[in-house]
């Protein structure tokens, strides 16, 4: 099936009232949790995430895949309006946008936003139409050895890249890997480390884990810091549209923070954070008005969240096709494909062509959603903000109890996000990373499974796993990476050895 013919059927898929309808509703309440400071879509995602294991793979996952992207739209508003990010790939958006609103722009950077990310997404969702299918034929060649080092590979640059020291993502990460071990063994059956609890058997629960390390941590970090809540500015309708000259200084930064989002989202790491931060020093270089980004320049907003929506369309590539999660929301999705007994990869297009082409067909429909519905709803989401935090805190903490608990019915999973919260809340005093933890729980199984199988294939000989140029190709951009840093440092020893 190409590409027009598998956007055809995807779309017969989409246009059913049930997915059209989980589409409405993830993306309204996407747009709930990235208004709403601090609390993040990881977090929020994970807390609606039972709800779609009632509902068939397509439904489920189109709402919770509406609900990634709808986080983004609504993560800029309150980087516009008061000064805080909704999530940390809207941070670039914050210098220039609340300027913006200082200036009396808040309702045209909102709408511009809105339109630039809806061109972010569109035109990424073409690239995903494209290149997934491309990949997925490619990875069917994939043996043991190959799927190893594209997760192994892919998880320590990902605790490289997540931001600080190298320790702060390879701790986490190896955190993450020992929780991945827990309960029974992908090749064997044979059930370990579970110290007398039976419910662990089938693992630790990611909602859990994700829940406790974003949202729990959360709620400590703010209760510890009192935090003051800022009252948003209202934003009148008529105040909603850009001038003319804002309209024209802002298509060349859309185009160029999309193209750079979709190359980000093709890569691990946190690529809607690291995209939105690219384009942002992009256009600080190339930008005629370079001089007055930061102080208040519509490109400071649109450049940034059209990468970080192009960014976090792109990442369902490796997601449908090699079935690898290269972000935390990415890994929430396999979790809810795994429930309902699929495995993305290589054969999903073929097996399950209604949930491949379902997918991306809904998310054109769900970013003509969120255009429709951000820009009308700007006072709702004003209003949203202004919700106390001894109201809205507790709320919280009762969702995430209650969301964790539902998934199967055990106390244990209630215990894990307790702990997990701790957990979270010390890492996060002592600046290391939570991205690379989560995705270890997710990829420690697989990476024990192929390494196992590779063993088993090799009989025992290491060198299997660097037998093939694909996988020697992914170790020795592995090593690139890793190494950077000290690449860095001997060409600058070099260049002022050569001055």
């Amino acid at each position: 099936m190409g590409p027009i013919d598998g956007l055809l059927h995807g779309l017969s898929v989409a246009f059913t009232y049930q997915n059209l309808l989980a589409a409405f509703v993830g993306s309204l309440a996407g747009t709930a949790i990235g208004v709403l400071p601090g609390f993040g879509p990881v977090a929020g995602i994970a807390m609606i995430l039972p709800i779609t294991y009632g509902l068939n793979a397509t439904t489920g996952v189109i709402m919770i895949a509406s609900m990634a992207y709808g986080a983004m739209f609504g993560g800029s508003t309150t980087s516009i309006l008061v000064n805080m990010p909704g999530e940390s790939s809207c941070v670039m958006t914050c210098i220039d946008g609340y300027k913006l609103t200082k200036k009396g722009r808040a309702g045209s950077a909102l709408t511009v936003v809105a339109v630039g990310s809806f061109i972010g997404g569109t035109i990424s969702l073409v690239g995903v139409m494209l290149f997934a299918p491309i990949l997925a034929q490619f990875s069917l060649m994939f043996g043991s050895a190959e799927f190893f080092a594209l997760t192994a590979g892919g998880l320590i640059i990902l605790s490289r890249i997540s931001g600080g020291t190298m320790a702060a993502g390879i701790f986490p990460m190896a955190i993450g890997m020992m929780l991945g071990t827990i309960g029974q063994e992908a090749v064997t059956g044979q059930n370990r480390f579970m110290f007398g609890f039976n419910d662990l058997s089938q693992g630790v629960e990611l909602v859990a884990v994700v829940v406790g390390l974003y949202g729990l941590a959360e709620i400590m970090l703010v209760v510890e810091t009192l935090q003051v809540q800022v009252k948003p500015l209202g934003v009148r309708l008529r105040e909603l549209l850009p001038s003319r000259t804002e309209w024209r200084r802002s298509w060349a930064p859309i185009g160029r923070g999309t193209v750079l989002g979709f190359i980000f989202g093709m890569i691990p790491g946190p690529s809607s954070t690291l995209s939105s931060f690219a384009s942002y020093r992009l256009e600080k270089a190339v930008s005629k008005y370079r001089d007055e980004i930061g102080e208040g320049a519509i490109e400071g907003v649109a450049a940034p969240e059209s990468a970080n929506n192009a960014a976090a369309t792109a990442v369902m590539v490796p997601l449908l096709a090699l079935g690898i999660p290269f972000t935390p929301t990415m890994a929430l999705i396999l979790s809810a494909l795994m429930v309902q007994s699929i495995q993305p990869g290589p054969l999903l297009m073929t097996a399950n062509p209604d949930i491949f082409w379902g997918v991306i067909a809904s998310m054109y429909i769900g970013n003509g959603m969120l255009f429709l519905l951000n820009v009308p709803l700007i006072a709702v989401w004003v209003n949203l903000l202004r919700i106390p935090n001894h109201i809205f805190l507790p709320l919280i903490l009762l969702l995430a109890i209650i969301g964790s608990y539902s998934v199967r019915n055990s106390m244990l999973d209630v215990y894990v996000l307790l702990l997990l919260g701790i957990v979270g809340y010390i890492l996060r005093k002592f600046d290391f990373q939570l991205a690379p933890m989560v995705i270890g729980v997710v990829l420690g199984d697989l990476i024990e499974k192929h390494l196992r199988e590779g063993l088993f294939v090799g009989r025992g000989d290491l060198s299997i796993f660097f037998s093939s140029p694909v996988a020697i190709t992914i170790w020795i951009f592995v090593l690139i990476v890793m190494t950077f840093g000290i690449q860095r440092m001997l060409l600058k020893r070099l260049l002022g050895r050569k001055n």
